[in-house]
């Protein structure tokens, strides 16, 4: 099988930011707070500061200057999670930008006066972080990176490049709410492609190993790997994908580029530079409560864009603008009209 890897058409919306006149960077010292899952060194890490750096120095934050940024790596423990929270709050940032759910919960158990923005949290209504879509209220906002519905394009496309598979394990965080609604989604079209479901638990890396082994074991297997919980163990799950010669798909770019056969997700560098937006808008003056949350659908799907228009206009009672972004990202093909089911427009 060709290794490759594929991002579809992927749109995103923001609407009902209030129009207001917002003052220039001044040479005054800001501080701004970083808690991150990922550890300090691991390279997507890496391209996530230096994309969110180059973002805020382009509109007029330069670190050294004007700005300081707190960095705190957790590595993906819980415990330090909760640790670093508690220390980036006692330093009294003028914001703190987090990076899935497991980070922002335990921010907002800490402050609820301190701007938080966020970026790839699945579902922040569901998980108690912002009342709604449309008027987060409180003292958060940020960016959605999955509707849950876009989980079934991981059996979808799994079954595309490899049509033999007939039985696939699912790696995801049974503790939280991206990891149970993503495998719940996955399950709910199973049956419709011949695919037997089999769970891993991603918290655990012995058992990821043993599992993965062990499954691997029977012909026609295949593998994927849900958001939230699992980004930190890639080092572990791709070569054994890799050894145990599984067709795997994973939720994000940055799977591919340590090995991964193909991913279908968003794009988790640019949200970075998107949060930089957020971030200069509250250092000028603006609440987070006030703030529409952005939010991303497949826009090759019918269903996720009929889905996501409907709960635009119930959250906001009307929809001013809508933004489509696509791209095909990989190995480089010349004729787009090779990839029909993977492009539209919206």
């Amino acid at each position: 099988m060709r290794r490759r890897e594929f991002m579809s058409l992927l749109g995103g919306i923001v609407v009902a930011w209030p129009l207001t006149i917002r003052a220039q960077p001044s040479d005054q010292m800001r501080r701004i707070g970083v808690l991150q899952i990922l550890a300090d060194d691991d390279p997507e890490m890496v391209a996530r500061h230096a994309a969110f750096e180059q973002a805020l120095d382009t509109l007029g934050w330069s670190v050294g200057r004007n700005v300081r940024i707190d960095y705190r790596p957790a590595g993906g423990d819980a415990n330090r999670v909760r640790k670093y929270a508690a220390e980036l709050v006692a330093l009294g940032p003028d914001v703190i930008l987090t990076s899935g759910s497991l980070s922002v919960a335990p921010v907002l158990q800490v402050t609820r006066t301190i701007p938080i923005v966020f970026v790839q949290v699945t579902d922040p209504v569901g998980g108690g972080l912002v009342e709604s879509l449309a008027r987060p209220g409180g003292n958060a906002t940020g960016f959605t990176n999955f509707e849950y519905s876009l989980s079934a394009k991981w059996l979808e496309l799994l079954k595309e490049i490899a049509p033999n598979v007939t039985r696939v394990a699912v790696i995801r965080d049974p503790t939280r709410g991206p990891g149970i609604g993503q495998f719940a989604v996955i399950q709910s079209v199973g049956p419709s492609l011949g695919v037997e479901l089999r769970p891993i638990n991603a918290l655990n890396r012995v058992e990821i190993e043993s599992a993965i082994e062990a499954f691997a074991r029977s012909s026609n297997g295949g593998l994927i790997v849900t958001s939230g919980g699992t980004g930190q163990n890639r080092d572990l799950i791709v070569p054994a994908a890799a050894r145990h010669r599984l067709p795997a798909v994973y939720p994000f770019k940055y799977y591919v580029t340590d090995g991964g056969l193909i991913s279908y997700g968003p794009n988790t560098i640019d949200l970075y530079r998107r949060a930089a937006a957020f971030i200069d808008r509250i250092l000028k003056g603006e609440k987070p409560a006030d703030k529409a949350i952005a939010v991303r659908c497949d826009v090759s799907d019918d269903a996720q864009v009929a889905a996501m228009v409907d709960s635009t206009v119930d959250e906001f009672g009307r929809l001013d603008a809508a933004f489509n972004n696509a791209g095909v990202m990989g190995p480089y093909r010349s004729d787009l009209r090779q990839h029909p089911r993977k492009t539209g427009t919206a």
